[in-house]
């Protein structure tokens, strides 16, 4: 979901808990609605899946009711497919092989939020494509380690374009990272690329969203007349990884991962 101007918190050890909660629940479900992917079903059929399971456990979908320019959103998911980037609308199109599917999940556990995307490949795909999502997510990773007490925004930035510029991949610079806590869209933004400023220097309970973009063209992107998708001005493919972290004295920790595939900090 695209930033907006927030105030800047930080977060106690207790209130980070409280977002593991969310950020565990978004993992859950994007864990069920990658096993899903595959030709034939409808992202219509993957929101319903998300929205159930989020409702389920107790929690809101965190994108339901975000207002933009055609309306608030009305979905748990957002879903993009090839050389879409962001915040595809959920509908009756069905997934083909060979496409790549970028899933964004969003979940409110008692007014905490949880953040994350991922991108997947639909059977065979060329291997420039799959590198272009593989390194997406390399960057991410990157990123995320980058994101060490004492650093600045601007590390991450870096780190996230570095990978970008080693594979020649366009950065999206219209859609950036976010703070998050109670809001799911908080100060600071993050960009996935050098913007000549340090920024924010990074401290313990500043939770943030990461979230780089990648395409196997140029940077520019455009908003679709549904209000909401955005998609790649010269039609490249493009992909999306998302994780919601804090910064912890040890270093950061994912928080929209299960505890037991990813150490309390990485990167230390």
């Amino acid at each position: 979901m695209a930033v907006m101007e927030r105030r800047v918190t930080l977060k106690s050890a207790a209130q980070i808990e409280r977002m593991a909660v969310a950020g565990r629940l978004v993992a859950e479900v994007l864990d069920r609605v990658g096993a899903e992917i595959r030709p034939g079903v409808t992202t219509l059929e993957l929101d319903a899946l998300a929205h159930e399971m989020i409702r389920a456990a107790g929690a809101t979908p965190s994108f339901i009711g975000v207002p933009g320019p055609a309306g608030a959103y009305r979905h748990a998911l957002c879903i993009s497919i090839d050389e879409e980037v962001v915040h595809g609308i959920p509908g009756r199109r069905a997934i083909a092989e060979g496409q790549i599917v970028s899933v964004d999940a969003g979940a409110i556990v008692d007014g905490w939020h949880g953040d994350a995307a991922r991108t997947w490949v639909v059977g065979d795909v060329p291997e420039p494509v799959a590198r272009l999502v593989e390194a997406t997510r390399d960057a991410m990773l990157a990123g995320i380690a980058a994101a060490q007490p004492g650093n600045h925004i601007g590390d991450i930035s870096a780190a996230v374009e570095d990978v970008a510029l080693k594979h020649g991949y366009g950065v999206v610079r219209q859609f950036v990272g976010h703070g998050i806590g109670t809001e799911m869209h908080e100060e600071p933004q993050v960009t996935n690329f050098r913007s000549g400023h340090r920024g924010r220097r990074l401290e313990p309970g500043l939770c943030l969203a990461i979230e780089p973009m990648f395409t196997l063209g140029r940077h520019d992107v455009r908003v679709r007349p549904d209000g909401w998708t955005v998609e790649t001005l010269d039609h490249s493919l493009a992909a999306h990884w998302e994780h919601t972290i804090a910064i912890t004295p040890g270093g950061p920790r994912i928080l929209t991962e299960h505890p037991a595939r990813v150490p309390e900090a990485i990167g230390a």
